[in-house]
């Protein structure tokens, strides 16, 4: 039986709209077959609380596109779901689509590149994209040397774990847009809490089922403290980018924004929302010009 999980509410241009074919997925990445059974309606489907099946799932969707051939990052490192992260790339595409020659700075790319690779294999764009972890700095390199990215996405290493911008951003850079997917947690214990709430609702004994190291998940007082530094050095570089925009998971965070905005002579501000099945978040978007 072919069977095609359908994914709620995606950009209209997201490929994965159409949901998932597991006969498709598994010629594109073998390894996922592994993980493919039958539910108790007779459809195909995987357990979603196994990191290696979400992994595998992941790469036959990144596989799909026809420049991507090569994934691989240490299975402690975030797991990205792809149609969410692809979502990202459209509604950005959309606020920038007056611009030409777009290059993007990535903040905390991560061992897995993800938002430069679908930023590339979709629009061509060219990215600088920043992590404070070497380990995973030298993951994404060798993804963008396996899929032969080097003339489209630059590294650069971010030494102080204080500053987001400072330190990253170079005099002669110029940017269509920086893009961020903040950590959400305050600490390594809220980021386990969350965890264990999350394998109750799985049902499952399971561990995190995206992974995720300490840099990846948590910052010293979470998103918002994140948020409100970043927005504070977007207006010391305010020059340096046409848009500075973020994914930002608490409503409250987003208001708190907002009016903190104002008094650092932002000129536009603006919330994209993003309703991806049960899942609501929003990209906040501001800029100086």
């Amino acid at each position: 039986m072919i069977t095609i999980m359908k994914q709620k509410n995606l950009h209209p241009r997201n490929k994965f709209n159409s949901g998932y074919n597991f006969d498709a997925l598994t010629k594109e990445n073998p390894s996922l077959e592994t993980y493919v059974s039958e539910n108790k309606h007779g459809n195909k489907t995987i357990d979603f609380s196994n990191p290696k099946a979400v992994k595998e799932l992941n790469k036959a969707l990144l596989f799909s596109y026809n420049t991507i051939s090569v994934w691989d990052f240490p299975d402690e490192n975030l797991c990205p779901p792809i149609p969410g992260r692809l979502d990202y790339i459209h509604y950005l595409a959309d606020l920038i689509s007056e611009e030409k020659n777009i290059k993007i700075l990535d903040i905390g790319t991560g061992a897995t590149c993800i938002y430069p690779l679908l930023g590339v294999a979709e629009y061509n764009w060219s990215f600088v994209a920043t992590d404070i972890d070497l380990d995973a700095l030298d993951s994404a390199q060798d993804i963008i040397d396996d899929n032969s990215f080097t003339d489209n996405i630059a590294l650069r290493q971010q030494f102080d774990e204080q500053n987001i911008l400072k330190g990253i951003l170079e005099e002669t850079d110029s940017f269509s847009a920086v893009m961020c997917n903040p950590p959400f947690y305050k600490s390594a214990e809220e980021a386990q809490g969350a965890n264990r709430r999350k394998t109750r609702n799985l049902g499952s004994n399971a561990v995190r089922n995206f992974s995720g190291n300490n840099n990846e998940l948590w910052y010293v007082g979470g998103e918002k403290a994140f948020l409100h530094n970043y927005l504070y050095e977007s207006s010391l570089f305010k020059e340096k980018s046409k848009w500075f925009t973020s994914l930002v998971s608490k409503k409250e965070n987003v208001e708190s924004l907002e009016k903190s905005s104002a008094k650092l002579g932002v000129t536009e501000f603006k919330v994209i929302p993003m309703n991806q099945g049960n899942k609501v978040t929003r990209i906040v978007c501001w800029r100086f010009q």
